[in-house]
């Protein structure tokens, strides 16, 4: 069974057309403009393919697994498939299993509970939250922030030469900082881990949407990203790989969908069977419509061609670096050097202004989304600024802690639906700022740096 859709016969070109391009926002020196979204490392707007085959499908919306009527099969047939168009994306092995889950952060903390008793895990310092936290169970060691990427190999090989060699150990790492955008040396982290007896887990949520993503040629063992960064945003996300600690670990959760056949038990409690399916952690209804959107935007991605999209993502690139190194007072942050290879996300920080106060004024004044903050990478960004001064502004980081009110950077990311006109309105943006200052007075409200009424 299938649901057709006008999507099958469309033209792919690049950029990706996505919602919102046609979105206007108030500026408060007077008039609208059309809102400039650089904020796709947060969440990326939906495709436009995606929203149609997603309107396309929702009449035809049943329940999974459980009806014997036309459209729960339809239902079920839909969301299977979307299983395998998402393993075939991510280029799985013939016996990985792929669960469909909330997000990354659902993704990993699964990963988390289905860990083997005694299991060690290594994790950098610069993970992502969702990476860096779920682990809190287990035997955690926390690795330095390596200033290039042959030191992370080495740092994590030295840290798995001193583990103890008969338990089973886990290596957790970035494919792509969602602060500095830079990308990181998975294969050669892979062999380091297998070479001493650990599995490795990749967080792809930044590197999916822009670059391929093979579980294979990377040597990986799971994979795991959200939908809501790969232009799918329907709280839904992916954790695939390796089956065994999978199938072996009890339900991330207990209840319908999980278990296989339950029944009483003589002493007045209940005896479960659970799935050794991907099923066996997705219980309750699952997001069908989240899951299907995710593998419409796989689709998506493969028919426009990552060659071409990483070519044109690369001219953007090159673009906001030489606009900004045009700017004396701007520092763009990074582990790796300038000229390391990275993915759309460039963080920065600018000499004379309180970086929250820098965005609003973007917002405000030009219309353009930014990230201001610490990115949920709260240890990579302290150790990027260092004790670097920064002036207070006349707003303060939001939600900073007493004494770091200057302790935060700018973020601006894009992507496969990011126009020309939105990097280059940025740049001269951050140039008029920089030189002229802002037209508005700002203050703090609610943690937030606002114009002031």
């Amino acid at each position: 069974m299938s649901v057709s859709t006008a999507a099958s016969a469309r033209t792919i070109c690049a950029p990706l057309t996505v919602l919102g391009r046609d979105v206007t926002v108030p500026l408060v020196t007077g008039g609208e403009v059309g809102y400039a979204a650089l904020d796709y490392a947060a969440s990326a707007p939906a495709l436009q393919r995606v929203w149609d085959d997603v309107a396309a499908y929702a009449p035809y919306y049943g329940s999974v697994h459980r009806g014997a009527g036309y459209l729960s099969q339809l239902s079920t047939d839909l969301f299977e498939n979307a299983r395998r168009t998402v393993a075939e994306f991510l280029d799985c092995r013939e016996d990985d299993q792929l669960v469909f889950t909330r997000s990354t952060t659902d993704s990993l903390n699964l990963l988390a509970r289905a860990l083997p008793a005694g299991c060690q895990v290594f994790v950098f310092e610069t993970e992502h939250h969702a990476s860096l936290l779920p682990w809190q169970d287990a035997q955690v060691t926390y690795l330095n922030a390596p200033r290039t990427p042959r030191q992370a190999v080495e740092t994590l090989e030295q840290a798995l030469a001193e583990r103890d060699p008969h338990g089973p150990a886990l290596v957790c790492v970035t494919g792509a900082s969602n602060v500095t955008g830079e990308l990181w040396p998975v294969r050669e982290l892979a062999a380091a881990a297998h070479a001493h007896g650990a599995r490795i887990v990749l967080d792809a949520a930044q590197l999916a949407p822009h670059h391929p993503v093979s579980v294979r040629d990377l040597d990986v063992d799971w994979v795991a990203f959200s939908g809501h960064k790969l232009y799918a945003p329907f709280g839904s996300g992916v954790l695939a790989g390796r089956a065994d600690w999978l199938q072996a670990a009890e339900p991330y959760l207990a209840g319908g969908g999980a278990s296989r056949k339950v029944t009483r038990r003589e002493d007045g409690g209940v005896a479960v069977e659970w799935h050794d399916s991907a099923a066996r952690h997705e219980a309750g209804s699952p997001n069908v419509i989240g899951a299907y959107s995710i593998a419409s935007a796989c689709k998506a991605l493969t028919e426009a061609g990552f060659d071409t999209l990483v070519a044109r993502e690369q001219h953007l690139i090159d673009t906001v670096k030489a606009g900004l190194a045009e700017v004396p007072e701007v520092r763009i942050l990074s582990l790796f050097g300038d000229d390391a290879p990275r993915v759309g996300v460039i963080s920065f920080v600018v000499e004379g202004w309180n970086s929250s106060h820098f965005a609003a004024a973007l917002s405000a004044e030009y219309g353009i989304g930014v990230r201001d903050g610490l990115f949920c990478a709260h240890p990579l960004v302290r150790t990027l600024l260092g004790s670097d001064p920064q002036t207070q502004g006349e707003c303060g980081a939001p939600e900073a802690a007493p004494g770091e009110k200057s302790l935060n950077a700018i973020r601006v990311s894009f992507g496969a639906g990011t126009p020309d006109e939105h990097v280059e309105r940025f740049v001269n943006a951050v140039r008029e700022l920089v030189s002229d200052g802002a037209k508005w007075r700002y203050r703090t409200e609610d943690g937030r740096c606002v114009p002031a009424v």
